[in-house]
């Protein structure tokens, strides 16, 4: 950990909802002009989109599990490693996992290449003069026999919807927005679930702050739900693994959020469509204690 160069880490799943959480962060590095380093998870795969496919067909013929949850399909070493430079000197390398043909031909103008959706960008430096890295995917707090990424982080959020909702939200999107199949995509959910408990719970545990989304609609059966449950029809579960460390006010913000309330010591609950307005409200001044903590 650092507090000259701070490391925050947002990890979910996919489907699970970071991308609101990273919406919420760019707020406040905006209204607080804060520079951050951003770093996406999927840049650490260890094979491209083709690849992926090769090898997991592979490992399938073999009796194997292979999924982007697990460390056989994942640079963990070189996580921890961007972890530890930065925190020791801010600097780094970084790289992008092109997820469409939208952001090939970015990044194909901004580097001159000919990528294409499925790729990698080559490695590159971090830029200059950043107050602190901020990651989002799959990995941001795992921890295994060789590589302990959790160890470098200061500030961990999880992201962790109740598990039929975390399926419904992804049948949905790869669906609508990547056109596979129900029949591929509970394969997917299948083939992941090893690794999903090895690799991607347990890093929950060690979270500072979890978001769970929590549907208030019947979501028994997540392979023939119609639509995803809205915001409105959820509650948001706030767990602070230490609130004191992070000098958490509860009636600050039970007054400050309409109709949330406690449900533990360390536990408050939400409206789902207050989610975002919370997270602000909650990581905002956490972010600018430790802004004034690299001053010291």
């Amino acid at each position: 950990m650092s507090k000259k160069h701070p490391i925050v880490a947002v990890t979910g799943s996919s489907g699970a909802g970071t991308t609101t959480v990273k919406r919420a962060f760019e707020h406040i590095f905006y209204r607080d002009g804060i520079t951050a380093a951003v770093v996406e998870g999927d840049s650490f795969h260890r094979y491209d989109r083709a690849a992926m496919k090769v090898a997991a067909a592979s490992a399938s013929a073999e009796g194997r599990n292979l999924s982007h949850f697990g460390p056989e399909a994942n640079h963990f070493e070189l996580l921890a490693g961007l972890f530890h430079s930065y925190g020791e000197t801010g600097t780094g390398k970084k790289r992008y996992y092109i997820h469409s043909d939208t952001e090939a031909a970015e990044q194909n103008a901004r580097l001159g290449t000919q990528l294409t959706a499925g790729q990698f960008t080559p490695w590159e430096d971090l830029p200059d003069s950043t107050d602190l890295l901020f990651y989002e995917g799959l990995h941001g707090l795992v921890v295994t026999e060789e590589d302990n990424v959790a160890a470098h982080v200061d500030l961990g959020v999880g992201v962790v919807p109740i598990v039929n909702l975390e399926w419904i939200q992804k049948i949905h999107r790869d669906n609508l927005e990547r056109g596979y199949s129900a029949e591929a995509i509970v394969d997917t959910i299948m083939r992941r679930m090893p690794d999903y408990i090895r690799h991607i719970t347990p890093q929950f545990s060690l979270t500072d702050i979890n978001f769970q989304r929590v549907a208030t609609v019947d979501t028994s059966n997540p392979f023939i739900a119609r639509d995803i449950p809205t915001a409105d029809e959820s509650f948001v579960i706030i767990r602070f693994k230490e609130p004191e460390k992070l000098e958490v006010s509860f009636p600050y913000l039970l007054s400050m959020i309409k109709d949330s309330f406690m449900s533990r010591r360390n536990s408050m609950v939400v409206p789902g469509g207050k989610m975002g307005m919370a997270m602000e409200i909650i990581l905002q001044p956490i972010i600018e204690r430790m802004m004034d903590a690299r001053r010291v």
